[in-house]
C-alpha cells in the first residue's frame, strides 16, 4: 500500500510538470501536440499506478522523454515559423467582410451550423456585421467587427476617465498581504481605521480588502462576520 501511495504521487508530481510546460493554457486552448502529448503522458502514468509488477522507470523514463521532446519542439515553434506551420496549423480567414469563405469551412471540416453557433456564444447574430471571423490554430473561433459595430470608447467620445489600474488584495481570507501593503505605500494603522470603519476589529473576519493604483478600496467581510 505504501509502495502504491508513493508511486502515485511521483508520477502525479510528474505529470503536473509535464502540464507546466505547456504553459497556462486551458484544455480548450491546446494545440493538437500538445493535446497529444497530454493524452499519452496520462496514459503513461495510469499503468504504473495500477500494476506493481511493472517497474516505476518503465513510466518515469518515456514521460521524461515526451517532456524533453515538448522542450525541443517549443524551441523549434519559437525559431521556425514554417515548422511551426506544419505542426499546428495556420489561422483560417472563415468570414471575410460579411461573406462565408466556404473552401476554408470545408478544409477546416467545420460546418456551417458549428460556425453559427460560436459566433452565437460570442453575442454576434449578423453576418453582416462581420470583418473577419479567423479560425485560431486552437479550434476558437475570433471574431473582429467591422469598425462602425464596434462600441464607442471614452476615447472617441472626447472624455478622459481616471484609470484605477490593478487592485491588489491587502487581507486575503483574513491573512495580511505585507508585500502588497508595501507595494501600496500604506501602514497597519490605515489597515485598522480601513477595519473601524466597518465595524470589524480583527482581520481573521475580513474576506478580501483591495486597494487599486487609484487608492479605492474594496472591503468584504466574511459571510459569518457580516450576518
Amino acid at each position: 500500500m505504501v509502495i502504491t501511495f508513493l508511486r502515485t504521487i511521483i508520477l502525479y508530481l510528474l505529470i503536473i510538470i509535464g502540464i507546466r510546460l505547456m504553459g497556462k493554457r486551458q484544455v480548450g486552448e491546446l494545440e493538437p501536440s500538445e493535446l497529444v502529448l497530454a493524452l499519452i503522458i496520462a496514459d503513461l502514468a495510469a499503468v504504473p499506478m495500477q500494476d506493481l509488477g511493472i517497474p516505476l522507470l518503465a513510466g518515469i523514463v518515456p514521460i521524461l522523454t515526451l517532456l524533453s521532446l515538448t522542450m525541443v519542439i517549443s524551441m523549434l515553434n519559437l525559431r521556425s515559423i514554417r515548422f511551426r506551420a506544419l505542426l499546428c496549423g495556420r489561422p483560417s480567414i472563415v468570414v471575410e467582410d460579411g461573406v462565408i469563405v466556404e473552401h476554408e469551412l470545408r478544409r477546416n471540416r467545420f460546418t456551417l451550423d458549428e460556425l453559427m453557433e460560436e459566433l452565437r456564444l460570442q453575442g454576434v447574430t449578423d453576418l453582416s456585421t462581420i470583418r473577419y471571423a479567423i479560425l485560431e490554430t486552437n479550434g476558437q473561433l475570433s471574431v473582429l467587427l467591422r469598425a462602425e459595430e464596434l462600441p464607442l470608447t471614452p476615447r472617441q467620445m472626447g472624455q478622459q476617465p481616471e484609470d484605477a489600474g490593478l487592485p491588489l488584495p491587502i487581507i486575503n481570507d483574513g491573512r495580511i498581504m505585507e508585500r502588497n501593503l508595501q507595494a501600496r505605500g500604506l501602514s497597519r494603522e490605515w489597515l485598522t481605521r480601513q477595519m473601524a470603519e466597518h465595524n470589524i476589529t480583527r482581520v481573521q473576519d475580513v474576506f478580501l480588502l483591495s486597494v487599486d493604483e487609484a487608492g479605492g478600496v474594496y472591503f468584504l467581510a466574511k459571510e459569518a462576520r457580516s450576518s
